[in-house]
């Protein structure tokens, strides 16, 4: 248990830069109270403490602003960063090294009692806002672009942006590190572009027409 406290901590360590010491995270961060208090949940959750699981989640929710579903079942080293507005339904699952942002949800599609939410694997970073909906399964090594809705399967070492999601472009694990959630491709933006573009070669070919 000690180990994996150390292991989260050095987590906030690694993926945020504004945390300066030990104390600060241990105190300051509502992202990993709220994985803690998870922890615990889910534990009752699996012993089928049912209500007990879900009163700690709901008190996880009033202290955090992070509202995670004692059902839901998540990996090592997550980090939520800020948290306010998260929310994981219950039949989520998330891999390991996930970072996910404020306003993240992780929601369902349906009424039915099945697997309803999304399936996230390892390596993979959810921006502020984004919205992954239904049983879906996204790879590893993947990006999702803030305000992102994803209702569709995502393949490994892809970039999602736009709304509905698009997979943009592919990128290697060792790529995933450097490439910004504030660097994202906007397809979109492209898209306008490349009309404008073509826009302006035909008016230039008319106008070459007209003098001749």
């Amino acid at each position: 248990m000690f180990n994996r406290i150390k292991e989260d901590i050095e987590t906030v360590f690694k993926k945020d830069p504004a945390a300066r010491s030990l104390i600060e995270v241990i105190f300051c961060y509502p992202g990993l109270h709220a994985i803690w208090l998870h922890r615990v949940a889910h534990f009752l959750w699996v012993h089928n403490l049912f209500f007990l699981a879900r009163l700690l989640s709901h008190i996880n929710r009033f202290l955090t602003g992070v509202e995670i579903h004692p059902g839901a079942k998540i990996g090592r080293r997550i980090f939520i960063d800020h948290g306010m507005g998260v929310v994981i339904g219950e039949t989520s699952e998330i891999g390991d090294d996930v970072l996910l942002y404020q306003g993240g949800v992780l929601g369902g599609t349906t009424f039915d009692k099945k697997k309803r939410h999304p399936t996230i694997g390892n390596n993979v970073v959810i921006g502020a806002g984004a919205a992954v909906l239904g049983p879906i399964t996204v790879g590893n090594h993947v990006r999702i672009g803030a305000g992102a809705v994803v209702d569709k399967d995502v393949p490994s070492d892809t970039t999602v942006v736009g709304v509905p999601g698009k997979v943009k472009i592919c990128i290697t694990p060792s790529e995933i590190d450097t490439l910004t959630l504030g660097n994202l491709p906007d397809p979109m933006l492209e898209g306008i572009t490349r009309l404008v573009k073509r826009v302006e070669e035909l008016e230039e070919k008319i106008k070459n027409l007209e003098q001749k």
